[in-house]
């Protein structure tokens, strides 16, 4: 055989029974296959595929499935066919046209011999489908879409899979002896910790949905945790999901709402959590240090819900009651996805918090870290060279591979550049510290009025003008995305294609001193550098610098492809020009 085959067989007992098979390729040769109706769609691999169909149509859960196709191809081998399958059920899922019926019971993203030669294939076998029907997105709005990248049956790399087999394993033996637990995953920008929060979640509703019976199209690590025993420890347990930022919880919130098992009410913030009269059994927290700590909040209503908290849960309010206490006082079982490094304002847990969390988990050997960087598609350690860059490090020499890291003196070749990745690749967006004000904040009863076009500019640079984000709810898939310059409060935890950075005069650099620093004067988060009167703390400007850096740090993070970069102050550009490559 040479090239793919997609074999269509009516999904009825007597046609799959006596069906054809002159080649044997049906019944004995690895093939991966999609089974639906117009609603629901399996997907599966096996060595036997007309054998696997008529097990799959005594599956009561399946018997209303119409249509098998049955993908054959002569270079199929069953590494190939488990990487197939896995591509198919998040591109299924992410389109939307149907809904995938799988349980999340394990895919591995791992290498194996020939996997590069492979891809193109899965891509034709792609427009293959999508001719005939099965998709109603392009592979491209598909792979771009938040419902991809964010999605319960993303395939995991050895170390995620191992943090959800240990967190598993973990969770399922506190809860057989009765004990609560904390449990911490924690890694670098681009690890995927919100991608083992979402997989986790799935996994747990999965195994309890599955009653026992196992259907896992390929033994994984997880799949003896939908045997008998496990779902009925699951049984009635309330889960939720909490993301301490709006945008990001929204766009989750979408990714529930269309996976089964998942319901967008699970995904909450840490006031939901707060003011919830039933406490849960297991909540997952991602981005967890970016909960609070007892601060002013950013409105009247919040702090007095803040009290109000404080006083249900723990009898009276305390200065020293964060956030985290609320998660572990209303819940069983927690598991903390974080970063210390990636807190962005004082009101965010205190790095001494962190630490304790971290080292309460190492020594009950529940901290599981992630170390494979699945975002930045640099061959070297381009996190932490940028946070080195930032931090003062001198530059070393780093092969970035064909990553794109460049340096602009020209704001408005940095605009057009982003533009042009935008119109090839999609996903490519500017973003900024926060050293503009944000005049053209549409929830001003004065700018709302006012139509886009007519609303003022925020940002001014060279004669280029922008505004801030119009969006605060998933900014990056925004209409005029593209026209303006989104925050840290808009981009953490989202990935771009190419991000293009500017760094505002809130960083400088001091040439008597040889080092980075921070203006006040320049920087126009009021958040961020307000003083904790609850707790009499006051944050100088060193103080403050480090919050500035960790969003530099984060912003200089969200590039997939590449980054590019704009520095405002001259001597700062001169002074991180040598972290740049040459030829830049």
């Amino acid at each position: 055989m040479t090239g793919f085959e997609v074999e269509e067989i009516p999904f009825d007992s007597e046609r799959l029974r006596d069906y054809p098979d002159p080649s044997g390729r049906l019944s004995n040769w690895p093939a991966v296959y999609a089974i639906n109706n117009h609603r629901d769609v399996y997907v599966g691999e096996s060595g036997n595929a007309l054998l696997r169909m008529v097990q799959h149509k005594r599956d009561p859960k399946k018997q209303h499935l119409e249509m098998a196709r049955i993908l054959l191809d002569g270079t199929f081998h069953r590494s190939a066919c488990y990487d197939l399958e896995s591509l198919l059920i998040q591109w299924f899922y992410s389109d939307g046209k149907f809904t995938v019926i799988n349980a999340n019971d394990g895919h591995r993203n791992e290498e194996y011999a020939g996997r590069a030669e492979f891809q193109p294939r899965f891509r034709e076998i792609f427009e293959a489908l999508k001719d005939r029907q099965l998709f109603q997105h392009t592979l491209a709005e598909i792979e771009n879409s938040d419902f991809f990248k964010l999605s319960p049956f993303k395939s995991l790399v050895p170390d995620q899979e191992r943090a959800v087999l240990e967190i598993l394993k973990s969770l399922f033996e506190a809860i057989e002896m009765g004990r609560t637990s904390t449990m911490v995953v924690a890694g670098n920008p681009g690890t995927g910790k919100t991608i083992v929060g979402v997989s986790l979640i799935k996994t747990l509703r999965d195994i309890e949905a599955s009653g026992g019976v196992d259907d896992a199209e390929q033994r994984s690590s997880i799949s003896d945790f939908f045997a008998s025993g496990y779902p009925e420890m699951l049984h009635g347990m309330r889960i939720g999901f909490v993301i301490p930022q709006q945008s990001l919880r929204t766009s989750i919130q979408r990714v529930f709402d269309r996976a089964p098992g998942l319901k967008k009410s699970m995904v909450l913030t840490a006031f939901d959590v707060g003011k919830s009269t039933e406490p849960f059994d297991i909540l997952i927290v991602d981005e967890a240090h970016r909960l609070n700590q007892r601060a002013n909040q950013p409105s009247g209503s919040l702090n007095k819900a803040f009290t109000e908290i404080n006083e249900r849960l723990f009898g009276a309010d305390s200065n020293d009651i964060t956030q985290l206490d609320w998660i572990r006082k209303q819940s069983t079982h927690q598991v903390l996805l974080l970063d210390p490094a990636q807190t962005v304002r004082p009101a965010d847990l205190p790095p001494e918090v962190i630490g304790e969390v971290i080292g309460e988990a190492k020594v009950s050997h529940h901290y599981f870290p992630l170390r494979t960087q699945m975002r930045v598609k640099a061959d070297a350690d381009y996190v932490g060279y940028v946070r080195g860059m930032l931090g003062g490090a001198s530059p070393a020499p780093m092969d970035f591979g064909d990553y794109e890291f460049e340096l602009f003196d020209d704001i408005g070749a940095m605009d057009a550049r982003i533009r042009a990745c935008d119109e090839k690749y999609g996903l490519s967006r500017l973003a900024a510290g926060y050293a503009w004000e944000w005049v053209s904040d549409p929830k001003k009863k004065a700018i709302k009025r006012l139509p886009l076009a007519k609303r003022p500019y925020d940002i001014e640079i060279e004669g280029h003008r922008w505004r801030w984000n119009s969006a605060d709810k998933d900014w990056i898939r925004s209409a005029d995305s593209v026209n303006e310059v989104g925050s840290i409060h808009t981009v953490q935890g989202y990935d771009l294609n190419y991000a293009g950075v500017i760094i505002g005069r809130d960083l400088y650099f001091d040439e008597a001193a040889g080092e980075i620093r921070f203006d006040r004067r320049a920087y126009f988060d009021k958040k961020g550098v307000e003083n904790n009167r609850k707790r009499g703390i006051v944050y100088t400007d060193e103080d403050i610098a480090r919050y500035v850096k960790n969003v530099y740090a984060v912003l200089l993070t969200r590039g997939i492809r590449g980054t590019f970069v704009y520095v405002c102050d001259e001597a700062l550009r001169e002074h991180l020009r040598a972290f740049f490559p040459a030829s830049s």
